[in-house]
């Protein structure tokens, strides 16, 4: 099961902004009985450490982050994902879960995308199921110009995760499916 999504701005160089690890969205569909403040501490900190992984990454492919991360997307341009395979980690219990969960990401534009899952989870499920929703979502993402804040329409994101990710569930999906989804995602946003 997944028990968090989350989108969140990725910094091109340290001290770049004030706080890059604050969520622009996320979901949380296991642990809602927990309290709010608590939640977000969390998902910040799962942020702070895929800022970390991505810079970590982008160092050992010896591609300079800037590059990557600052390309304004235009809303008639194609979405393609990065070439760079998403990355993934493992929190133990306790840091900051309660449990074990495992944490997959992707970067694309200046935006990380992530799944927080159970540790017994499919990875090879999840990590289609985070392209798909990255690039989904992306159709419904406005970059404004270079290094700016992500404009997100809500609705429009829970729509998108309740297709591909409903209650947080991993679902086996073909590309014939996929095409539906997006068929009907496309009518549901009326283009």
């Amino acid at each position: 099961m997944v028990r968090a999504f989350l989108i969140h701005p990725l910094r091109a160089r340290p001290g770049e902004a004030p706080d890059p690890c604050r969520p622009l969205f996320c979901r949380v569909f296991a642990g809602a009985a927990e309290e709010p403040p608590a939640q977000k501490e969390r998902l910040r900190a799962v942020a702070r450490r895929v800022e970390t992984a991505f810079r970590l990454q982008q160092t050992l492919s010896g591609k300079r982050p800037s590059q990557h991360l600052h390309q304004p997307l235009l809303s008639d341009e194609a979405v393609s994902l990065p070439e760079t395979p998403p990355g993934v980690f493992r929190l133990p219990a306790g840091d900051p879960f309660p449990e074990d969960v495992t944490v997959l990401w992707l970067g694309v534009q200046a935006l990380a995308f992530v799944l927080v899952c159970d540790p017994e989870e499919n990875l090879m499920l999840a990590e289609a199921t985070l392209k798909l929703l990255a690039n989904a979502l992306l159709e419904h993402l406005k970059l404004l110009t270079p290094g700016s804040e992500a404009l997100l329409k809500a609705d429009r994101t829970e729509a998108v995760l309740q297709k591909f990710l409903p209650h947080g569930q991993l679902l086996f999906l073909n590309d014939q499916f996929v095409v539906g989804l997006e068929r009907e995602l496309s009518l549901h946003f009326g283009k």
